[in-house]
């Protein structure tokens, strides 16, 4: 582990500490990654004798920020995004709170004492490759009480979740985390695959390979995140699975399997808008009542169809509801745009032959004041004002065709 990035951890577990609260307010994403996360750090702080407000959220949007920073003289935690806005949540918290970020994409540092950024990525590692949120977070938790190393399993789910892999594996710090989770017997490795190697996780209904436990926890985080989705997620990570969450999961996918197939056929039947880097649509409010995250699956599901061109970036626009579960009605008033990229790109970008979504997008979002959070090379997400998704992109052409 990053011997500076330990130091950083346990720099905030100290501060923590010393903090006259025993409440945490935790805020974590609703995937795989961020689901593991806060199922982690929940069993952290409440072993370490805190009380956990958990809320599940698929973007730290500014009208949400602006509600959590009405708090004062608390601990509130961000896991699986915010690394990048550490300034925006520096200048909107005002040293009223004292704030820890445990994520993995592209990040930004303010210097403020009251925010502690411990994002991987500000201490040489990358987030896209060799350390997920889950991970993260499972390092701090083992940095506050060893006994958390009984949630190294959780971690490695987290990590395989996110599909990060080199060569088909897992590398680094996700890497060495699952070692330790096979060591106790909670994972297993199958190297026989052409494809890459197989994760198994040993769960109560039997072995589960991590696609399927990673297709199981993004169906509740992400379909049923206005359902209730991402609580039984967590405890799903905490307590094992149950005849309620295989029924809710059930239930889900059939939602997921109309709403995606519709899509696709609306797509094939000239749907798809293109210019000459992008290819691009919006769904509008056709997905209710999945979640926002699923822009952003569907753009990852469809990459590999036959009516996608290989050399084009994909962006999906999906319209964001004004109402969040643990906010209840709030004015939001944009839309996600997703983007993911072909199979046949994503060398290229890692090669630095063509410019990464985490270059792209947040610089053609700022052009039109939107906002931008956690964002890697090969996928991406920030959100604008409905209506401007033809600007969004035609921005997005410019950047491209001055490099």
């Amino acid at each position: 582990m990053n011997r500076d990035l330990v130091e950083a951890m346990k720099h905030g577990i100290k501060r923590l500490r010393e903090w006259p609260s025993d409440k945490i307010h935790l805020f974590h994403h609703n995937d795989t990654d961020g689901l593991t996360s806060g199922a982690i750090l929940k069993k952290a702080f409440e072993r370490d004798g805190y009380s956990v407000e958990r809320v599940s959220l698929e973007k730290p949007y500014p009208a949400v920020l602006k509600k959590i920073f009405d708090m004062n003289g608390e601990i509130i935690v961000f896991a699986d995004f915010a690394g990048r806005i550490d300034p925006i949540i520096a200048r909107m918290n005002g040293g009223r709170n004292l704030v820890i970020i445990l994520d993995h994409h592209e990040a930004e540092k303010s210097g403020d004492d009251h925010v502690i950024n411990l994002d991987p990525e500000l201490f040489g590692l990358k987030g896209d490759r060799d350390i997920s949120a889950s991970v993260t977070c499972y390092h701090f938790a083992r940095l506050m009480n060893e006994e958390n190393e009984d949630m190294a399993w959780v971690a490695s789910l987290g990590a395989v979740g996110d599909e990060f892999f080199v060569d088909g594996k897992l590398v680094s710090e996700n890497l060495e985390v699952t070692l330790e989770a096979v060591r106790q017997g909670k994972v297993s490795i199958d190297e026989s695959s052409r494809e890459g190697y197989r994760y198994i996780f040993k769960a109560a209904k039997g072995d589960m390979y991590g696609v399927e436990f990673e297709d199981y926890l993004d169906t509740l985080g992400g379909v049923g995140f206005y359902q209730n989705g991402p609580e039984m997620g967590v405890r799903v990570c905490l307590e094992g699975f149950s005849e309620e969450s295989d029924e809710m999961v059930g239930r889900l996918r059939k939602i997921k399997d109309e709403r995606f197939s519709s899509e696709i056929d609306r797509l094939r039947r000239g749907g798809l808008k293109i210019t000459p880097h992008i290819q691009w649509f919006s769904v509008g409010e056709r997905f209710s009542p999945m979640g926002v995250k699923m822009i952003g699956v569907f753009c990852d599901y469809i990459k590999r169809l036959d009516f996608i061109d290989a050399d084009k970036y994909i962006a999906g626009f999906q319209v964001i509801p004004n109402t969040l579960p643990g906010f209840g009605e709030i004015e939001i008033n944009q839309v996600k745009v997703s983007m993911r990229v072909p199979p046949a790109m994503e060398d290229r970008i890692r090669g630095g032959e063509i410019m990464g979504l985490n270059k792209l997008l947040p610089e053609a979002t700022a052009k039109l004041g939107g906002f931008s959070d956690a964002c890697h090379s090969l996928t991406a997400a920030t959100t604008v004002d409905i209506g401007k998704e033809q600007q969004l992109v035609d921005e997005m052409e410019k950047i491209l065709n001055q490099r």
